[in-house]
């Protein structure tokens, strides 16, 4: 098969769909990989990188799309990428369409079989593909959080973790999965006052007995949510429901309870965001503000750490790419029901019940 690699084009993104270790894996199992000029400038690596790994390289994205079978990305396609796309097209990347119907929209009329990272599941649950981008997210969550709460950059002012005889920072952290997880981690290693929020008790359980007496854990009602984002100085948004737009879990109401200066941090922004003043952002203008709260909202969180980002997402991505490659889409898919369960978009149909549902679009 040939296997193409273009430049990411969204704002600020320098993660690479390939890195040149992965395309030496694909070049060894006989497949031709094609890669667009300086895709992995983002992340140090150069075109005699990748041509050293086996591949071709070529001036632009409209030559990799026209010589390549199966396209291999980071970010969901921007317009002109989907402009490029074919039937005979077998696209392989982040797409999030249940926040972005345009998108949705132009796959659906490129004809192309379109497999999701996001909605790929795992023989135990869970999702693997967005797992490693997930705990990335997590984990810069607190950082930015802790950076805008600074007081030159608009915030109140707080250490996250405060100092002798100064109280710490309360950190609300709503949903308990791989995110939330990897959010708390990195609040517990700063020292504030952490507390995780979710409606799966099984899950609480889990998380109390991980953390010990590092945490505390409630389950997320809304009057529980309600008084939480009142008292919080950083709250920070991971829910998911695969393939499905994040539900709304702060209303504008409740943010204008909240202490000016305070921080708002929407992980779950690509899928909609599930606070209701959210809107996406991005690396150049990444905060805004709402009633004296500040909302970090950017898209591709991991972006801005692109190296760790694109090599923690190729460790995922690559059996899965090797298998498609090998077998082809239709057989790969018969063979994996979880990776069938990527599946988004082919020949002209939405193919994901919960894309469908969140677009208003008809599932066929």
């Amino acid at each position: 098969m040939r296997v193409g690699v273009p430049k990411e084009i969204k704002n600020h993104e320098y993660r690479v769909g390939l890195t040149p270790p992965s395309v030496a894996e694909l070049v060894a199992a006989g497949h031709e990989v094609v890669v667009e000029t300086k895709a992995g400038g983002g992340i140090d690596f150069e075109d005699q990188d990748y041509v050293d790994a086996g591949a071709t390289i070529l001036p632009d994205a409209a030559a990799v799309f026209a010589g390549s079978d199966m396209i291999v990305k980071v970010k969901e396609p921007q317009a002109s990428e989907i402009a490029l796309l074919r039937p005979d097209h077998l696209l392989f990347t982040y797409l999030h369409l249940a926040a972005d119907k345009p998108q949705a929209e132009g796959l659906v009329r490129s004809g192309a079989t379109c497999i999701a990272y996001e909605t790929v599941t795992a023989p135990r649950g869970g999702l693997p593909l967005l797992k490693p981008m997930s705990e990335v997210a997590g984990r810069m969550s607190v950082q930015v959080g802790a950076h805008y709460l600074e007081k030159e950059q608009g915030g109140r002012g707080v250490l996250l973790g405060g100092v002798p005889g100064v109280a710490p920072a309360k950190v609300a952290i709503l949903g308990g999965g791989v995110s939330g997880i990897n959010a708390a981690q990195m609040a517990v290693g700063m020292r504030a006052d952490v507390t995780i929020y979710d409606i799966n008790n099984d899950r609480l359980a889990e998380l109390d007995m991980f953390f010990s007496s590092q945490i505390k854990t409630a389950y997320a009602s809304k009057a529980a949510i309600a008084a939480a984002v009142k008292q919080a100085h950083l709250v920070i948004g991971a829910v998911l429901v695969p393939g499905a737009a994040a539900p709304k879990l702060v209303t504008a109401e409740m943010v204008k309870t909240m202490k000016r200066g305070s921080v708002l941090v929407d992980i779950a922004i690509d899928q909609g965001g599930c606070f209701e003043t959210s809107h996406a952002t991005t690396h150049e203008n990444p905060v805004f503000e709402v009633d004296g709260v500040l909302h970090y909202c950017v898209a591709n969180m991991p972006g801005a750490v692109a190296r760790t980002s694109a090599f923690a997402l190729n460790n995922a991505t690559l059996p899965f790419a090797l298998r498609l490659a090998n077998m082809g889409a239709e057989a790969a898919m018969a063979a994996d029901p979880h990776l069938a369960a990527g599946l988004n978009v082919s020949g002209g149909r939405i193919r994901h019940a919960a894309v469908a549902d969140a677009l208003g679009m008809p599932l066929n």
